[in-house]
């Protein structure tokens, strides 16, 4: 396995990158984007365990930082607006690797949604591995909330213990409840140049793969499942061509090392699979 520092340079900045031989040289790579307040090592290294593992398949990985991330320089941008810089990556990580023909993107979170905004515009990308992606509106958050939050403080024991020690500020709990019931019901209008309307029109032009991982213990993953589940518009992602994969007990960013290898084997069965 041979891994290699290097770096790239997008807009006068020049980012930091890894750059990871898979030892069969499989004609895919993985482009691993992060999201978020993280840098490209990953939370708990995830995403250096990840690209090892992978690299022992046979599959090349690419993890970068960001503009104004990490060791990167320049001023950071938010997730909606990297795509530039995933551009630049996959410039670099394709001169890097001249034997990859192809690339999957791989992203958490609101890299997710950023690999969902600017997969479609180049046509090297022939997939994506999407988890627990950011789809955050008032309207869905309310519904989460109420369904998985109060309905499940309802249910508990230990509410009901303390409830009847007057540990429960009952008036907040009901104000709080009143106001995420409310906003549930609020329409909420997405302008054209939102992020959540990119996302959307970035899936229905997408011609490749999709691998969607999502998380059972994570409101944010709720959040995308509840939305995407009852919009029509969104039911591209459920069709025979993509894959979903629910893990039932696992958190955000798959934390524990069974999850991550659970990660790692959907990503490598996924891509050897294109």
């Amino acid at each position: 396995m041979t891994e290699q520092a290097l770096t790239f340079t997008v807009n006068n900045q020049e980012l930091l990158a890894i750059s990871h031989l898979g030892l069969k040289q499989n004609n895919t790579g993985v482009l691993i984007v992060v999201g978020g307040p993280q840098y490209r090592v990953g939370s708990h290294r995830q995403f250096v365990q990840l690209s090892r593992t992978l690299a022992t398949q046979g599959i090349s990985s690419f993890r970068f930082d960001c503009t104004g991330m990490g060791d990167s320089y320049g001023d950071k941008k938010g997730f909606d607006h990297i795509g530039d810089d995933i551009k630049a990556a996959t410039d670099a990580f394709l001169k890097m690797q001249p034997h990859l023909q192809k690339v999957v993107i791989w992203g958490l979170c609101d890299a997710a949604s950023a690999a969902l905004i600017y997969a479609y515009q180049d046509e090297r990308i022939n997939g994506l591995v999407l988890l627990n992606p950011w789809l955050r509106s008032e309207q869905a958050m309310g519904k989460t909330m109420v369904k998985h939050y109060y309905l499940q403080r309802l249910l508990s024991k230990g509410f009901w213990k303390k409830l009847c020690r007057g540990k429960v500020n009952v008036a907040a709990s009901a104000r709080d409840a009143k106001g995420f019931v409310k906003d549930s019901l609020i329409a909420e209008e997405q302008s054209i140049n939102s992020y959540q309307a990119r996302m959307l029109s970035g899936l229905q032009s997408f011609d490749g793969k999709v691998c969607l991982i999502l998380s059972g213990e994570d409101l944010t993953a709720r959040e995308f499942d509840q939305q995407t589940k009852a919009s029509k518009t969104w039911q591209k992602l459920r069709n025979d061509h993509n894959e979903i994969h629910r893990l039932a007990h696992a958190d955000h960013t798959f934390s524990s090392v069974e999850f991550k290898k659970q990660v790692a084997t959907i990503t490598a069965e996924f891509v050897k699979h294109l």
